[in-house]
């Protein structure tokens, strides 16, 4: 039966609902549900216990990490294989139905909220690991899986993936947002690893961005579609496979803490151990308000000061050379001895407690929500940045502890406030802003990682300009042009 061409909606009886998301209580609209023929097609393309319109799924598919309210789909669906994708989509398409892909929910900038209703794509059972290659150091995957599933999947071949932004996102909504991470420094972000992408596009197209089954290590064949993906956050396409690059595992890793009296002497620290090419695996800033944070919520009994966790990689040889340098680096910045971290359950509780650095922050103020800034500046940028940035946090009246990947330029700003406080919130968005445009005018960024998302569609514009942001729009048009990909998002 064919469908109609128009989206019919039509409001439930019931009254608007109440939902809470950890910080506050909303109103929850009213549901509105698709016409019965559009939902009936819906679960003939993946099956009927594949389609959901209950209350509790459709919030739970509305919100993710972010201090975005809650904005729940109308229908969520979990298509089992790119086929399945692509006749969802055909079908969202036929009748000008928003589609929202969605992996893990771990992202900090609303990329999951429904803006116009819709239907969301839940793609958590596409979790296979399709192919791997030891010989060529490379591996296809789904988007159900993790980086941690992943990892654990590769345990035993001698190779791993790197990049690590913390939280076990899926491999794709990495890519989708173009993530980061600690290792950063040394083995690049996910624009530097990944390989090839399998795309559904809004009309249900599949396309290939390197050509189907492509996985060479470099190419200079036509436009680089690959990276117009990584980082488009669900407004281009679905991605249904990434092809991603693998790493030999180091035959040594060692971990260490160094505390310093300021933060410009930790900073500079860090530029200088850059600037002497040491191949540091990993060099994250926390100040003294996260340390103090991390030590209470960790159980650690670290020096409350601005501090530097560092992770080398490589053979014992090479390593002996590479930490004797970062310790004469370290002493001429009147940074301490290193705290020494060499076996792997020691190293695993110093990193589990960086990446708890969001959860310790939140953990200061109980009750309070948090919002993640995310910036990053030249290295030469950086002593000047981070300490006006704890200038300004003082005279706001803020708590913001600060921490981040700063052997990339990039740090995160931690705000805590309380949803009640209508005056902390318009301090806490008018620093942010400050922060931003105080990247910005170093000639850096507004978003190392996070995304634009919501909340940072203005900072965009002031970023690329006008005709960075009308060449985006074409791009979106030409790819979706019924504007059914993630609306209200990115552009």
């Amino acid at each position: 039966m064919a469908l109609r061409s128009a989206l019919h909606w039509r409001l439930c009886s019931f009254p608007a609902l109440k939902y809470t998301t950890g910080r506050r209580n909303h109103r929850l609209q009213p549901q509105r549900q698709l016409h019965s023929n559009i939902i009936e097609a819906l679960q003939a393309a993946t099956g009927t216990k594949n389609v959901s319109t209950a209350t509790a799924v459709r919030e739970q598919h509305g919100k993710d990490v972010s201090y975005h309210r809650c904005r729940p789909p109308d229908v969520v669906v979990w298509p089992q294989n790119v086929e399945q994708v692509s006749r969802l989509a055909r079908i969202c398409s036929e009748n000008n139905i928003p589609i929202i892909p969605f992996g893990t929910s771990t992202g900090l900038e609303g990329g999951v909220l429904a803006m116009k209703g819709g239907v969301c794509f839940d793609l958590t059972k596409m979790d296979k690991i399709v192919e791997l290659n030891t010989v060529d150091f490379d591996v296809t995957v789904e988007p159900g899986v993790t980086r941690k599933g992943l990892n654990n999947y590769l345990r035993g071949s001698g190779l791993w993936f790197p990049v690590d932004p913390g939280a076990d996102a899926s491999l794709c909504g990495m890519a989708a947002t173009s993530a980061s991470g600690t290792n950063a420094v040394r083995y690049g972000t996910m624009k530097e690893n990944v390989i090839n992408l399998e795309v559904v596009l809004a009309d249900g197209r599949i396309m290939y961005t390197a050509g189907e089954k492509r996985r060479f290590r470099k190419t200079s064949a036509g436009y680089n579609l690959t990276s117009l993906f990584i980082g488009s956050e669900g407004t281009l396409g679905i991605i249904t496979k990434a092809t991603l690059r693998l790493y030999g595992i180091p035959e040594a890793m060692v971990s260490a803490v160094c505390s310093f009296p300021t933060v410009q002497a930790a900073i500079d620290c860090t530029v200088q151990i850059l600037q002497c090419g040491i191949p540091i695996a990993r060099i994250e800033f926390l100040d003294d308000v996260m340390m103090n944070a991390c030590n209470k919520y960790s159980n650690l009994s670290y020096t409350v000061s601005s501090t530097l966790f560092l992770e080398f990689h490589g053979t014992e040889n090479s390593m002996e050379e590479q930490i004797q340098t970062a310790e004469e680096i370290a002493k001429v910045n009147s940074g301490s001895d290193f705290a020494w971290a060499k076996d792997q359950e020691t190293r695993n509780k110093l990193w589990q407690a960086r990446h708890s650095a969001w959860y310790a922050a939140r953990a200061l103020h109980p009750g309070c929500e948090g919002y993640s800034t995310d910036v990053c500046v030249p290295l030469s940028k950086l002593p000047e940045i981070i300490v006006a940035t704890k200038e300004d946090l003082v005279r706001s009246k803020l708590t913001g502890p600060i921490v981040g990947h700063v052997g990339d330029g990039n740090f995160h700003c931690i705000m805590i406030m309380n949803p009640e406080d209508e005056d902390e919130g318009r301090r806490v968005k008018e620093f942010t802003d400050r922060l931003a445009r105080r990247a910005l005018a170093m000639h850096g960024t507004c978003t190392g990682e996070h995304g634009i998302g919501l909340g940072k569609r203005q900072l965009l514009t002031e970023e690329i300009g006008a005709v960075g942001m009308q060449v985006m729009r074409e791009i979106k048009a030409a790819l979706d042009p019924k504007n059914i990909m993630n609306p209200g998002k990115v552009v």
